[in-house]
C-alpha cells in the first residue's frame, strides 16, 4: 500500500493506493460523507477489485484530510475528485482503462463526475436515492446521467432507498443497511466478477 497527497482546488486530497500484480485498469473509490475509506464495503471492493486484476485508489476528499466530518458542497467534491482522477492517471494508471465508484456520497461523486473523467464504468456501494423518509428529493437523475456499464449494490433494508435497473445499470441486492457489512464475501466476489465482465473487450 502507497499514500499520497495530491493538491486540489480546495485543499490536499489523499490517495490510498493498493495495486494489483499486474493491473488491467484502476478504480478510483470515494468515501461516504461522514466516513472515510476504512468503511466495510470499500474494504471488501478493494479485495474484489485486486483479485480482478485492478489497481485501487481509495480516495480521501479534501474536507476529511482537513479534519472536517460535515461534506464539501457537491461542485468543490466533483473538482477535487477530478483533479485526484488527472494525477492518478498520469503518474500510477498511465493509458489504462479508469472505473470510478464510491459508497453513498462517493457514488453520487462517481456518477457526476464519469463523463468529464472518461470513466469505462461506475461502482456505486448503497447509492443514496432520497433522504431517509424524503422520497421526493430523488438522485436518481444522477445515476440516470451514467452512459456506460454501472453496478449499484445495495442494502435490501437500506432507509435510504433502492433504486431499479436502467439500461447499462445493474441491481445487486444484498442483506442488510445502508453500511453494507452483513456480506463482505459475498460483495468482494460480486465486484471482481463484474470487473472481470465489463474489462475484458478492454483487455
Amino acid at each position: 500500500m502507497t499514500t499520497i497527497q495530491i493538491d486540489t482546488p480546495h485543499g490536499p486530497a489523499r490517495a490510498e493506493l493498493h495495486c494489483a500484480p499486474e493491473g488491467r485498469a484502476g478504480i478510483l473509490l470515494g468515501h461516504g460523507a461522514g466516513g472515510g475509506v476504512g468503511a466495510p464495503d470499500l474494504v471488501a471492493a478493494t479485495r474484489g477489485a485486486q483479485a480482478a486484476g485492478v489497481h485501487v485508489a481509495l480516495v480521501e476528499q479534501p474536507y476529511r484530510v482537513a479534519g472536517r466530518r460535515a461534506p464539501a458542497p457537491a461542485k468543490q467534491l466533483d473538482t477535487a475528485w477530478l483533479a485526484v482522477v488527472e494525477r492518478l492517471s498520469e503518474e500510477w494508471f498511465h493509458e489504462q482503462p479508469l472505473v470510478f465508484g464510491g459508497r453513498s456520497s462517493g457514488a453520487r461523486v462517481a456518477c457526476r463526475t464519469s463523463a468529464d473523467g472518461q470513466a469505462v464504468a461506475v461502482l456505486c456501494l448503497a447509492f443514496p436515492v432520497h433522504p431517509p423518509g424524503r422520497p421526493e428529493k430523488t438522485r436518481i437523475p444522477e445515476l440516470d446521467g451514467v452512459s456506460v456499464p454501472t453496478l449499484v449494490v445495495q442494502g435490501e433494508s437500506d432507509p435510504f432507498g433502492m433504486p431499479g435497473p436502467a439500461p447499462h445499470r445493474e441491481i445487486m441486492v444484498l442483506p442488510g443497511d445502508h453500511s453494507l457489512k452483513r456480506e463482505p464475501k459475498t460483495l468482494s466476489r460480486a465486484v471482481e466478477e463484474w470487473l472481470d465482465r465489463i474489462l475484458r473487450p478492454l483487455d
